[in-house]
């Protein structure tokens, strides 16, 4: 299991988008070395454009673009992405349903270093809730570049979050990328947990665990959580006696909901006790390693194996 990083993966699919496609444009809101963007501005820099501190232009001047017929990308940190554009981008990208694709970096608790104001974990649920807007939280590299392809090809808003740290590499780089599906990475019998982002190899980890202590785990990956796989979700927990869905993101309105909504409204069979995991409706906080965030709003694969235990 190789290591690898989202952002790299962005910014490279993203050059290899504009290398493509030339109506591919990229904006950026002063954070290009961290987003990977300056990857696309370095060789397209006449498709670059560079906005400042100014997110809130950032999302007009790509719907602008789109509006031109350009396929328009635009980056900066998850938090910010997210949080102070939501006027524009209801207004200008997802009422009229406008080819923007927005880049969510160093999204939930990734920026470990930066404390509460720079820490995501809201974004999954503001972009959630918006009509028209589909929102990707891949699990690894592999996964983002397939999906920052897969974005340009769709037509229509488009969110992705993606980790700051390097992370496990758990998808298969030679299996396509399922829009819209969701993914079972590990079969299971006795319970099912839905993770998304780097807490599907928290998942794996849990589940090899419970595996010595005689609990069979199976683990799906939801990369695509709007439009959220109804048909998935409750053929995954069909049979199942409970799951657990966990998150980087706050309990409330993301993944977790999402699993909820689609079990209560399924056959007898897939309504099962659910448990949601993620950040317990709080800011977070600054650490000096991504993990001390990690242990400290219980989102390791010993907190896993704690709820599944204790839901069986």
């Amino acid at each position: 299991m190789g290591m690898s990083n989202m952002r790299k993966a962005y910014g490279q699919a993203l050059l290899e988008l504009g290398r493509s496609n030339s109506k591919v444009v990229a904006l950026e809101a002063d954070l290009g070395k961290s987003t990977m963007s300056n990857m696309f501005g370095a060789e397209f820099p006449e498709r670059y454009f560079q906005m400042g501190i100014a997110e809130a232009n950032m999302i007009s001047a790509a719907a602008g673009l789109a509006l031109t017929g350009h396929v328009a990308f635009a980056s900066t940190f998850a938090v910010f992405a997210s949080g102070r554009p939501y006027d524009q981008i209801r207004s200008s990208v997802a009422i009229p349903r406008l080819n923007v694709k927005i880049c969510g970096s160093s999204a939930g608790l990734s920026d470990y270093g930066d404390g509460k104001t720079h820490q995501s974990i809201d974004d999954i649920t503001i972009m959630r809730v918006l009509p028209n807007m589909k929102v990707f939280s891949p699990a690894d590299a592999i996964e983002t570049a397939k999906i920052v392809k897969a974005m340009a090809e769709i037509d229509g808003p488009c969110y992705i979050r993606v980790n700051r740290n390097d992370v496990p590499e758990v998808t298969n780089p030679d299996e396509p990328f399922e829009f819209g599906k969701v993914k079972t990475l590990r079969e299971g019998k006795d319970a099912v947990v839905f993770a998304t982002g780097y807490m599907v190899y928290q998942a794996l980890e849990a589940a090899k665990i419970l595996e010595k202590e005689g609990v069979s785990v199976k683990v799906v990956n939801v990369a695509t959580i709007k439009p959220f796989d109804v048909a998935g979700a409750q053929a995954a927990a069909a049979g199942m006696k409970a799951a657990v869905t966990v998150e980087e993101a706050n309990i409330y309105g993301g993944l977790g909901s999402a699993v909820c909504e689609a079990l209560c409204a399924g056959p007898a069979e897939s309504r099962i006790p659910v448990s949601v995991m993620g950040v317990q409706d709080t800011f977070g906080t600054s650490a000096q390693k991504y993990d001390e965030l990690l242990v400290h709003y219980h989102l390791m694969p010993e907190d896993i194996v704690a709820r599944v235990k204790s839901l069986l």
